[in-house]
């Protein structure tokens, strides 16, 4: 194929091939030249024209297929408009000679229609240059149309629309011809034909003035023929014609050329006239219709009524949502006009008046829901609503003139029945898509839409008193907030209105719709509700019998209520399930013998009421069944199930009682037919087994002799076929954007699709997916469905053989009783009654049976494989293939297989090929690959011919897409057939004509497979591989290029898979090109592909395709022409534009998924036009402009000053890409926003530091940050936290929040010592305000609150008057919450109120929290200050102030806030109680939950309890337990408490309680709560609630009471210790185990505090007593044992373990001989790793003080191990010479250990001392290169100084010691030897001499020796006079402690080593800095030296006068520079003050 890529044709190459392979090659040519020639220069194309037009214009000869003869004229004419035009008019000739051939052979027809092809091209790219050619061309073709064939019209009509297209106003002459021929074919037989030549005609409209004035009558009635018969294609393309044409006439403006008379302008009425006749009377034209109307013979046939619909929607469409706008209220009283019943016969039967309201329907929906902005919109609702009180006044009118005899009321009031039902669903539809922004359509009092809703639910008409309910449905779903109001408001009415049947029925179809919308109302409705409607009904229920005349709407009005009351849940119904299961058994008969004496008495009208009543009944207990599971619990289901059998005896005795009645009652008896089935449905099949052979008598004869002759196969059979196959069965089973009013067509003549009237129960059902209102079928036809449903479960369960074969052979009989017509409805029954039986059996792998079982039901799915029904034969294939799955044995499955390829062999009808071939493909389906290959190259062979069988177009469809199965299942099997099969649907798409695009649909699944089954291999570059590759890229291009919109989707589903693939060989600029520009197609499928495949580019590959979609244009070519802005807006605009129009969920979801992935992958590098599309979509919104104006003036004064430029540009209307976009986009937008934030956060700290962003992009200007964008952010917070959309509100206050956490630490660097969001203070109170407003949803409040609290934490704002605006908004919440149960709304459910109230007090919390921490940290700053002087303390008074200010504010509320606290973790304590304990929780429920809405309560109590529990405990820590309680007085527990006082049991405790019962109470409520969690935190339990827990228990033990409780009560303290240890086990988080380890240590605080305690009381006590009788406290006792799980040591040890191993497993001596440890010696921890250990390792050095003496021995072997092992595994050298921190820890905990009093203790003194030494010799034995020196030389100092003298003053390990020391002192590091120097000064300064001379006489002589080198070698560096200082220090000292004889000696050493380092007046001024600092140090130690030994000193001076004088000099130059200071501190007396306070300060 590479041979092709090349200018000319490589026809050396081209002629070596075989025949198909030159078709592929020939096409793989023309495409790449396709992509050539516009980027070849004129001079390449001028030098190689001739050739080249040669060698195309010799393919037309060739019979080119459709696709190669499409690319050839493309090419022809692109050549021509490059390169020279001069032999254009030979190859125009050319083409008309061909044309005009008179050969008609079929294998030359090809050749023609290449010609007709190539001049459409040539004309279209060329237009007038060709000068008047034009009209003999035009002439030729349209001769040739006469006898042309289907397909030559086709090509024709696109040529002439080609041709139309590129003349443009010159080919007028043409133009009256062009109409004619193109009129005739408008009603031609081919589909494809229609489509064309609507085209044509569209095109020809738009220079034909003709067709919209003079001739716009004829064009209009041409399209209503147009419409019959046609198909979905036709009437998409025709509609677009006839609305365009319509909207034409009406806009168009009096050109000149039109000024004769017989131009006509027409009026919108006239218009509009025009389509409703086709619309009411059909294409009989307008004068004929006449007759037929008289004789009411005509009805309008669908396709023609369905058809004018969309032309209706095309023509607003064409004209406009502002022109909509306008000209609504004509528009509607027209399209409401179509349904009123001033046209009897266009309505002659329901059916046709369902089909027509569907209609009018979408007609609306797709204008005002489509088109119209929320603006808009609400006007047109209104419009609506004044629509509605018309008719509200014409009903009433007629209805009280009835009692005259005037018969005007029937009709007046029929007639306005359908008006109404259309007016009220699209006014539903309207406000439910409004959601929350149609709150002021709704308390506008003007318009009055409740009052005109609930005026018409008292219409005679039951069609307009449900859809009334429904539309009362919709406003509660949109308005959650109305919902309990209409429910009081309609149960209100019921009560008073019991006696008219209209109001029964009327206000409890409204009370069931309302229940129905509470669970689309996350807020709910109050729990009591549920008891008043369970009350009406009962009332309604008992009084039915009392009055005739309405006892059946009473009737069927009480059982609905019930039925619909179940939607609220198993919470509301257990209260009420007693009453219910009472009248359930009430309503059957006991005993059949009732039943019996039931039918002998009753007349019709009592037996419709107890059927009426039983139905409502078994509708009742479905709904329970099906919406309260959870109830079910066998005694429940034992009460469910007397009344069956009588229900099913019943069943069985309908058609005898309808006998006996008559007629009347056949309605009620299918009705409780139908109830029955579903009932029984959802049941267990156990529960009836009794009855099961009378059920399915009753199933067969409805399956078998249905009542109705209607093809119920529409609606049965598509969920029992697999969705891929529907596909076959054309666009009509497809997802449409038009499906609402297709539907009617997809189901036969004799219905029109279900409505609301035929079964009022469905009106508390959830609608379909896809439908906005449930359409339930007639009755008849619903049995039918239900009796399929439960025959499938009965079926399933039948056990006896027997009793199967019977079934089966009963259903085998009725079927071939049957004949005709009749015989096909009962087979489609069986059929779908028997494939759901094994669709059962599959899911429960259950067994058909034996042998004759299997050949019954082989017999009866084979039947219906030859039907003439293509559904029926669809789903038998289905049912085949799940029988094979269901017998699965393979013999079995060999057969099925075997007697379809016999079928095939030897069938020549169309129906059995195509049934047989289907069913090879789904038998593949079930049982994956049969397995062996024969059998699949068996069926790979007949498919093969099959769909090659070019008679008929459908065997071929079926063949290749039970091919594309065969494929797809067949897995590694098939890859022997993969190169044959592509070239076999290569070839079939280069030759099948475009029309049949059932094949083409086909080919493109069977490509599909082959791309999925090459799969990865794809990418190989083997030249097979690459073969293969070519032929799909190529399959790709042909699909794309065919006109059928389902073919191209798929062509870019298959582009998508090898993308996947092999993404390096897709091009991806072309398939982006191809995505955008049918990014707008009008099918729904298309679009959906589109997304589709841009969400997968967009994971890989984002900015690729958005640079290309905004680069393809900028090109600027003809053949790209999206219908989206992507210049402006970019690709990602575009898509939230089509995001804002688009209706279909799943397109939604996919375009939301594509728009997150480009922002992930792009919204850092494309910062600004990200947030710009945000805050267009947030600023498009119609009622902002005020708001956000009226706010910026506020923030002028403190903001800068940059805002106005902004809003002029906002209000501007040109610069918005989205106009009013709705309310769910601008949700998307503001969740855009916040992943935008969170993708900065992760991008980098430029994007929150706003001096660093600056510098940055300074730097480099294209940088953006968002620092910088921070005024859009808050400003798009506001729009949205301000909307009148409640979801958006939530949103906006979302961002606010993540704003103000992000943003709130950020500095402003004009301003120091301010941040940067101080600015906009004013916005964040403006936007919280009103949500805080009293009629605010509480979940908006809720959200509020965090904000608040956020805010007031984040410290951004200090001032006291600042703060308080927000302060303000909180302190009004929490007098709400005072206020307490009874101030609750009644709007909403109790939980609500809960919500709010924890959000609430967990604001408040947090408040609290974040000002106790600030004023901690204030007092740690504030200790700080004083060690390190003033320099902080400008900063340390802001901290104090704000630190202050928000205590304050806090410090208030402080004494109602605890008490609320309190009681919320009161209520969470008894909520997270197991259920076994359910019957000890308060019956009325807590404080702040009632009993009932308990599980609602739950969730909003874990989100808030942990901080709650915080600010509680550290509000008891403040207040340090001491209970301030009037009553009480004052009382201070300082003491820990006696035993006596805390075991009182309940019966004996005093009333009041005293202090110490509320503590303890208080304590162990917050220790409870925390242990409860604590213990096994869920896995998502968050972070932060478990930090919150440990804080709140670190506060708590602050404080001595607390403490006391837990030191005395041992057991708790293991148990909490024991908790900590798992939390450390599971949660890796180093904050989590840290703060753990700060509990820990307060506990071992307690711990130590208790013990203490006792001992000091013992002495006490015992104070006569001799000391040795003591008892020994702490643990260990005498024994020194410790028990695993009651010891507080041993847990506390384990737990320190499990740290320490956890950082350091070299620490784990199992681990030691492992290798792994072994390499991975002396690694440095992590900070938080380091900070860990430490922390373990003060824990462990304070055990042994709760130890007793015995105690104490048994642990410290174990904590010396691991304190020595930390010392050992961390001692690494630093660089700076630092200590690493676990170092200092491991010295720190040594030292605390070896000065514990329990070393010289006496019972425990010789075993430590042992144990110390042992210590001692390992630090002595780990001496090594690698470790530190200087920690372990500390250590060893630790031991010498800290211990008892007779650890360290054995010989031996002296000398060990000392050798050590010797050691380092000669080191060459000066580090090191400066700290071996301070730790020798230490020791020699050891108060008992037994330790320290040793060590003195060892080392002093080497340190003095030193010092005396030192005198040749001056110090260099700092370093090095450090050393030498030091080295002073200690002889100093040393001659300090020395004794007076020898004294003398040491001081004789030392001077002269100090004179020495003394610098004479010139030297010093010479002397590098280090000699100077020696100089100096050493003077200061003379004159001190020299008074304290001056007789050894005047000794000394005497007998060295050298010495002397040195001294001398320096003292004198020392004594001249003082004076000079002090003589400029007396010129400036000011300073030297200052300074002076200074020191002293320090």
């Amino acid at each position: 194929m590479e041979l092709a890529h090349s200018l000319l044709l490589n026809e050396e190459a081209y002629n070596q091939l075989g025949e198909f392979q030159k078709a592929e090659f020939i096409f793989e040519w023309l495409q790449f030249l396709e992509k050539l020639l516009p980027v070849t220069s004129r001079a390449d194309i001028r030098e190689n024209q001739k050739k080249l037009v040669e060698q195309l214009t010799s393919l037309l000869n060739n019979s080119p297929g459709p696709p190669t003869r499409r690319l050839v004229a493309k090419n022809l004419a692109v050549l021509y408009s490059t390169g020279d035009t001069f032999s254009v008019y030979q190859t125009i000739d050319k083409c008309n000679e061909l044309i005009r051939s008179k050969d008609d052979s079929p294998s030359y027809l090809p050749t023609k229609l290449a010609a007709v092809v190539c001049l459409g091209y040539l004309y279209k790219k060329l237009g007038r240059i060709l000068g008047n050619s034009f009209t003999d061309t035009v002439g030729n073709v349209l001769k040739a149309m006469k006898n042309a064939e289907s397909q030559g019209r086709y090509e024709i009509m696109l040529s002439l629309q080609n041709i139309l297209n590129g003349l443009g106003a010159a080919a007028v002459p043409c133009h009256r011809d062009i109409y004619k021929a193109a009129r005739s074919c408008l009603t031609d037989r081919s589909v494809a034909v229609r489509c064309a030549a609507a085209k044509c005609l569209l095109e020809l409209q738009n220079e034909a003035v003709f067709m919209w004035s003079t001739d716009l009558d004829s064009v209009v009635t041409l399209c209503f023929k147009s419409f019959e018969g046609s198909n979905y294609d036709v009437r998409l393309a025709v509609s677009k014609l006839l609305g365009t044409v319509l909207a034409r006439a009406l806009t168009s403006k009096q050109t000149t050329a039109s000024t004769r008379h017989n131009f006509r302008r027409i009026s919108l009425e006239e218009a509009m006239q025009l389509l409703g006749t086709g619309f009411l009377r059909g294409s009989c034209g307008f004068l004929r219709a006449s007759g037929d109307m008289l004789k009411g013979t005509s009805s309008v046939s669908r396709d023609v009524r369905v058809g004018v619909t969309q032309a209706y929607v095309v023509f607003v469409s064409t004209l406009g949502a502002q022109w909509l706008e306008r000209n609504f209220s004509a528009f509607l009283s027209h399209v409401l006009y179509l349904v009123s019943q001033s046209h009897p016969k266009a309505i002659q039967s329901q059916m046709d008046a369902i089909g027509c309201r569907r209609c009018v329907s979408f007609i609306l929906r797709a204008t005002v829901g489509g088109l119209l902005g929320e603006k808009a919109q609400i006007a047109a609702a209104k419009e609506i609503c004044q629509a509605i009180w018309k008719l509200k006044k014409v009903v009433d009118a007629a209805v009280s003139d009835s009692n005259l005899e005037t018969r005007i009321s029937t009709t007046d009031i029929t007639a306005s029945q359908h008006v109404l039902v259309c007016a009220l669903q699209e006014l539903g539809s309207l406000i439910h898509g409004l959601g929350t922004t149609a709150a002021p359509l709704l308390q506008d009092s003007t318009t009055g839409v409740l009052e005109a809703v609930i005026s018409v639910i008292l219409h005679p008409s039951i069609s307009v008193r449900l859809s009334a309910a429904w539309c009362l449905r919709c406003i509660a779903v949109a308005l959650p907030s109305y919902v309990s109001l209409l429910l009081d408001r309609c149960i209100e009415r019921l009560s008073t209105l019991k006696s008219s049947p209209e109001a029964v029925t009327g206000y409890s179809f409204a009370v069931a719709a309302l229940l129905g919308a509470v669970n689309h109302c996350p807020l709910g409705i109050p729990h009591g509700k549920g008891k008043v409607i369970m009350t009406v009904a009962e009332d309604l229920l008992c009084s039915a019998s009392q009055n005739s005349r309405i006892s059946l709407q009473r009737t069927q009005a009480g059982w609905l209520l019930i039925a619909a009351l179940m939607r609220l849940g198993p919470a509301v119904v257990q209260h009420h399930l007693p009453r219910m299961l009472l009248l359930w058994k009430c309503i059957f008969p006991s005993s059949p013998k009732d039943l019996e004496t039931e039918k002998t008495r009753g007349d019709s009208f009592t037996w419709q009421v107890t059927l009426e009543g039983r139905a409502g009944a078994l509708c009742a207990i479905k709904s329970f069944v099906s919406h309260c599971a959870g109830l079910l619990t066998d005694e429940v289901v034992q009460r469910l199930l007397p009344p069956l059998p009588s229900a099913v005896d019943l069943l069985t005795q309908l058609s005898s009682i309808n006998k006996s009645y008559g007629n009347s009652l056949k309605t009620p008896s299918t009705v409780y037919r139908h109830k029955l089935y579903e009932l029984l449905a959802v049941l267990p099949p156990k529960t009836y087994e009794g009855s099961f052979w009378a059920v399915l008598k009753e199933l067969a004869a409805d399956l078998t002799v249905p009542d109705s002759q209607i093809d119920t196969s529409t609606f049965l059979l598509p969920p029992l076929c697999h969705e891929n196959d529907l596909l076959l069965l054309g666009p009509l089973l497809q997802d449409t954007d038009h499906r609402f009013i297709e539907e009617q067509l997809l189901l036969g003549n004799s219905i029109a699709g279900g409505s609301l009237e035929y079964d009022p129960y469905s009106i508390y059902e959830k609608a379909a997916k896809g439908d906005s209102v449930p359409k339930p079928l007639p009755p008849v036809l619903s049995v039918i469905s239900a009796a399929t449903r439960l025959f499938g479960v009965m079926f399933s369960h039948v056990y006896k053989n027997v009793l199967k074969l019977q079934v089966l052979e009963q259903l085998l009989n009725s079927i071939k009783q049957t004949k005709g017509s009749r015989q096909q409805i009962v087979q489609l029954n069986v059929v779908s009654a028997f494939s759901t039986s094994l669709k059962h059996l599959a899911n429960c792998k259950g067994s058909l049976g034996p042998e004759e079982v299997r050949r019954s039901a082989l017999t009866l799915v084979m039947g219906a494989l030859e039907s003439n029904n293509p559904l029926l034969r669809c789903a038998a294939a289905e049912c085949l293939a799940r029988l094979a799955q269901v017998v699965s044995d393979t013999a079995f499955t060999a057969g099925l297989a075997q007697v379809s390829f016999d079928k095939l062999k030897s069938a020549r009808d169309v129906v059995s090929r195509t049934g047989h071939s289907l069913a090879l493909g789904c038998l593949y389906r079930y049982l994956g690959g049969i397995g062996s290959t024969q059998h699949l190259n068996a069926c790979v062979g007949i498919l093969y011919t099959l769909s090659q069988d070019s008679t008929s177009p459908d065997v071929q469809a079926w063949a290749l897409h039970s091919l594309s199965l065969i494929v797809d299942l067949a897995g590694p099997l098939y890859h022997v057939h993969v190169e044959p099969t592509l070239s076999l649907v290569l070839m079939l798409l280069l030759t099948v004509p475009p029309a049949y695009t059932e094949v083409h649909q086909s080919l493109g699944r069977c490509l599909n497979a082959l791309i999925t089954t090459l799969g990865p291999e794809l990418q190989g570059s083997s030249t097979t591989v690459s073969a293969l590759r070519t032929s799909c890229l190529l399959g790709c291009a042909v699909m794309q290029d065919n006109p059928d919109c389902l073919v191209q989707a798929q062509a870019i589903s298959c582009l998508q898979q090898l993308h996947m693939f092999a993404p390096r060989h897709v091009n991806l600029s072309s398939l982006v090109r191809c995505l955008c520009v049918n990014l707008c197609s009008s099918y729904l499928l298309l679009r959906r592909a589109v997304v589709a495949c841009l969400r997968q580019l967009v994971q890989r590959e984002a900015a690729e395709v958005s640079e290309y979609a905004v680069a393809l244009v900028k090109e600027n070519r003809e053949d790209f022409t999206p219908d989206v802005n992507i210049r402006e807006i970019g690709l990602e605009g575009a898509l939230l534009g089509l995001l804002d129009k688009e209706l279909d969920p799943r397109l939604c979801q996919d375009i939301k998924e594509t728009l997150t992935h480009m922002l992930t992958s792009m919204a850092v590098e494309k910062l600004s036009f990200w947030l710009k599309l945000c805050k267009d979509v947030l600023a498009a919104s119609p009622d902002f402009n005020t708001v956000v104006l009226i706010d910026t003036t506020q923030e002028e004064e403190t903001a800068k000053v940059d805002d106005a430029s902004i809003l002029t540009s906002d209000s501007d209307e040109r610069f918005h890409p989205f106009s009013n976009p709705r309310w769910s986009t601008r949700v998307f937008a503001a969740e855009c926003v916040c992943k935008i934030i969170s993708q900065c956060e992760n991008a980098g700290s430029a994007h929150f530091d706003i001096t660093l962003a600056q510098e940055r992009k300074q730097r480099d200007s294209r940088d953006d940050f968002l620092v910088l964008h921070l005024a859009d952010l808050i400003r798009m917070a506001f729009m949205a936290a301000t909307d009148h959309s409640d979801q958006l509100r939530l949103s906006g206050l979302q961002t606010l929040q993540i704003v103000v956490r992000k943003f709130a630490a950020v500095p402003e660097p004009e301003f120091p010592g301010h941040v940067i969001l101080e600015q906009y203070q004013a916005n964040v109170g403006a936007a919280l305000r009103p949500a805080f407003a009293p009629e605010t949803p509480p979940d908006v409040t809720a959200k509020a609150c965090q904000v608040c609290s956020a805010w007031i934490a984040s410290g951004v704002v200090s001032d006291l008057n600042d703060l308080r605006r927000v302060h303000q908004l909180l302190l009004s919440s929490l007098l709400k919450v005072q206020a307490g149960k009874e101030a609750q709304s009644q709007q909403y459910n109790e939980s609500t109120s809960t919500m709010e109230i924890l959000a609430v007090l967990k604001a408040w919390a947090e408040v609290y929290i974040v000002a106790v921490e600030k004023q901690k940290n204030r007092s740690d700053a504030h200790n700080h200050c004083f060690k390190i002087g003033n320099s902080a303390e400008e900063n340390y008074r802001d901290v104090t102030s704000s630190a202050s200010v928000l205590l304050d504010l806090v410090q208030a509320d402080l004494g109602t806030l605890s008490k609320l606290w309190l009681a919320a973790l009161q209520d969470f304590a008894l909520l997270t109680l197991p259920s076994e304990y359910a019957s000890q929780l308060p019956a009325e429920g807590g404080t702040f939950y009632t009993a009932e809405t308990i599980e609602n309560a739950r969730p909003h109590y874990y989100n808030s309890w942990a901080l709650i529990l915080y600010a509680t405990a550290l509000w008891l820590a403040s207040t340090g337990f001491i209970v301030v309680d009037p009553d009480e007085g004052v009382t201070n527990l300082s003491r820990p408490v006696t035993p006596t006082t805390m075991c009182q049991d309940s019966s004996t405790r005093p009333l009041v309680k005293s202090p110490e019962d509320v503590n303890t109470d208080r304590f162990h409520l917050i220790l409870g709560i925390s242990v409860e969690f604590l213990c096994s935190p869920r896995s998502d339990a968050a972070m932060e609630n478990i930090i919150a827990c440990l804080r709140a228990l670190q506060a708590l033990f602050d404080v001595p009471w607390p403490r006391s409780k837990i030191g005395g009560d041992q057991e708790l303290g293991v148990e909490l210790l024991n908790v900590l240890h798992r939390l450390i086990l599971t949660r890796e988080s180093p904050d989590i185990q840290l703060a753990a380890l700060e509990v820990v240590q307060l506990i071992l605080f307690a711990a130590q505090e208790h013990v203490k305690e006792k001992r000091r009381s013992a002495e006490v006590d015992d104070g006569a007593a001799e000391k040795e009788t003591l008892p020994e406290f702490g643990e260990g006792k005498d024994t020194g044992g410790l028990v695993p799980g009651k010891s507080l040591v041993f847990a506390t040890l384990e737990l320190c373990v499990c740290i320490l191993v956890r950082q350091l497993p070299q620490l784990n001596p199992k681990l030691t001989c492992s290798p792994a440890v072994q390499s991975g010696k002396h690694l440095l921890l992590s900070e938080d790793g380091s900070r860990l250990v430490a922390a373990a390792l003060v824990i462990l050095s304070d055990v042994p003080s709760i130890c007793s003496p015995e105690g104490s021995i048994s642990v410290l072997p174990t904590i010396l191990y691991l304190i020595i092992g930390v010392l050992k595994e961390t001692a690494v050298k630093l660089q700076d010479g630092q200590l690493p921190l676990t170092v200092a820890a491991s010295l720190q905990a040594l030292k605390g250990l070896l000065s514990s009093p329990m070393a010289r203790a006496e019972k425990s003194r010789t075993a430590w001392t042992d144990l110390l030494r042992s210590a001692l010799v390992t630090l002595l034995d780990c001496w090594d290169q690698e470790r530190d020196e200087v920690s372990l030389l500390t250590a060893i100092t630790v031991f010498i100084m800290s211990t008892s003298p007779e650890v360290t003053a054995i010989e031996c390990l002296q000398k060990h010691c000392i050798e050590k020391f010797k050691i380092t002192l000669d080191s060459k590091d000066p580090l090191v030897q400066c700290k071996c120097y301070q730790l020798l000064h230490s020791i020699f300064q050891h108060p008992n001499r037994t330790v320290s001379y040793p060590y003195i006489h060892s080392l002093a002589p080497s340190i003095v020796g030193k010092l005396q080198e030192t005198e040749k070698a001056k110090p260099e560096n700092a370093a090095e006079l450090q050393v030498i200082q030091e080295g002073i220090k200690v002889v100093t000292a040393l001659t300090a402690t020395a004794e007076e004889e020898h004294r003398a000696h040491l001081v004789a050493g030392l001077l002269p080593i100090l004179i020495s380092f003394l610098l004479d007046e010139n030297a010093l001024v010479s002397a590098t800095n280090s000699a100077k600092s020696l100089h100096e140090f050493a003077l200061q130690n003379l004159m001190q030296i020299g008074p304290q030994y001056s007789l050894v000193f005047k000794k000394l001076m005497a007998a060295s006068p050298t010495m002397k004088a040195r001294l001398e000099s320096a003292v004198k130059g020392n004594q001249e520079s003082i004076k000079a200071k002090t003589a400029k501190h007396a010129k400036n007396p000011g300073k030297s003050s200052s300074i002076q306070l200074k020191t002293n300060f320090l």
